[in-house]
């Protein structure tokens, strides 16, 4: 065990049983019903936040940008701990390139926009007869940052980017994708840590819903197996995809009934959220006996798995990582590129904060590995008509290469691992 699973395993093993009967069974079994794997975990606290907006001025000064600017969502968060929905009305976080965060919000919701606000922010208010982008353009005047160029985050919406131009006449308003990215693409050890406690608690809960599974069940009966275990276990449910039958053979699912009986492949895709950080897993296995072609497919997908994670080394385009499990699916007679049956979509994804993050593992992406970077390794195989495979585990960088943050299963007759 690494010291990185080591942090985020706190409190997971605290209590268990050390009867030799329970040391046999699976951590997740072994877990007491007082204790939960977010136990002890250790949050994103001030200091971490300082070192985010440090390392975002200095982007900004190596970029020319006065400031960036952005609105509700994960980044906000990331920055400011500030947690709050998007709405018609504006709420922005302004981050200079020196000095205090400032925030621009509605006056009559700031009390509650301060409750989560986890650094110090000079706080401006706007009626509601009044216009934000004016307030916000005044609050970079005070700081003399007004006709420079003005970085605003990649998601935020087109009437927020129309008042900021519209207010700031002398600035050039422009994407500072780069400020972002440069910051939340490379993980710190603190958000490993979230990231590693949410897959484990994933993980566990796959294995505590594939050793429940009845015939008859739907997909909504699965689906609250793993919601049940996973909220038990102090996470937040993100997602739950279960697909059943000819449904797995459609990545994202099917509207077509699915009740569960002998031989049928199910693909179960889910994660939950710890501290704010995200797990994404996939598992695919039959209910009954596996037939040969189903056999044949989960053991090309869970090689090709084994390629995209070989692939994945630092220095290397993302891209190349996706063209290293094209190359073999081809081999095999999958695809070739994106044609069914193969591989319909990208090899992985960036993930964290958000459950798809930018990069991705895709032809095209020219992104060099780096440590730090979060991906999913996702190779899955489907057959319109018949059944799909997918295995999914995600990957953080390291000095020495790709490291899992939950270890893939090597055989169909143990899908879980």
């Amino acid at each position: 065990m690494t010291a990185l699973q080591e942090l985020g395993r706190r409190g997971f093993l605290a209590g268990a049983a050390a009867s030799s009967a329970a040391m046999g069974a699976p951590a997740w079994a072994r877990q007491t019903p007082s204790k939960k794997m977010t136990d002890g975990v250790a949050l994103i606290g001030p200091a971490e936040r300082r070192a985010r907006l440090e390392r975002a001025q200095a982007l900004m000064a190596k970029l020319g940008l006065s400031a960036i600017i952005t609105e509700p969502g994960s980044s906000m968060d990331y920055f400011t701990g500030a947690q709050w929905s998007r709405s018609e009305r504006a709420c922005l976080a302004i981050i200079p390139r020196e000095g205090q965060v400032g925030m621009v919000v509605p006056k009559f919701e700031e009390p509650s926009i301060r409750q989560s606000l986890g650094v110090p922010a000079e706080v401006r208010t706007w009626e509601e007869d009044e216009s934000p982008y004016a307030i916000a353009a005044g609050l970079l005047a005070d700081r003399k940052l007004a006709s420079g160029k003005i970085g605003v985050e990649e998601t935020i919406r087109t009437f927020i980017v129309d008042g900021l131009t519209g207010a700031l006449p002398s600035a050039q308003v422009v994407s500072g994708a780069a400020v972002f990215r440069g910051c939340r693409m490379i993980k710190s050890p603190a958000e490993l840590a979230l990231m590693q406690v949410a897959a484990d608690i994933t993980v566990a809960a796959l294995r505590h819903t594939h050793a429940n599974v009845k015939a008859g069940m739907g997909p909504r009966d699965i689906g609250a197996l793993m919601a049940e275990f996973t909220v038990k276990q102090g996470a937040r449910v993100s997602f739950n995809l279960i697909l059943i039958g000819e449904a797995s053979a459609y990545p994202h699912g099917s509207r077509q009934p699915q009740v569960l009986g002998e031989g049928q492949v199910v693909l179960m895709d889910c994660g939950c959220n710890v501290g704010g950080y995200e797990s994404d897993i996939s598992r695919t296995f039959v209910f009954g006996e596996p037939t040969a072609r189903q056999r044949k497919v989960w053991n090309d997908v869970a090689r090709g798995q084994q390629v995209a994670f070989e692939a994945a080394q630092i220095g290397v385009e993302a891209g190349s990582v996706d063209r290293a499990v094209r190359a073999y699916y081809d081999s095999l007679g999958w695809g070739p590129r994106y044609k069914l049956p193969g591989l319909s979509h990208r090899t992985g994804h960036g993930i964290g904060m958000d459950g798809h993050e930018p990069v991705n593992f895709v032809m095209s992406e020219t992104t060099k590995l780096a440590t730090g970077m979060c991906f999913s390794d996702e190779p899955g195989i489907y057959i319109p008509g018949e059944f799909g495979v997918r295995l999914e585990d995600c990957i953080h960088m390291t000095p020495q290469g790709p490291q899992w943050f939950s270890k893939p299963p090597t055989t169909l007759d143990k899908p879980m691992g």
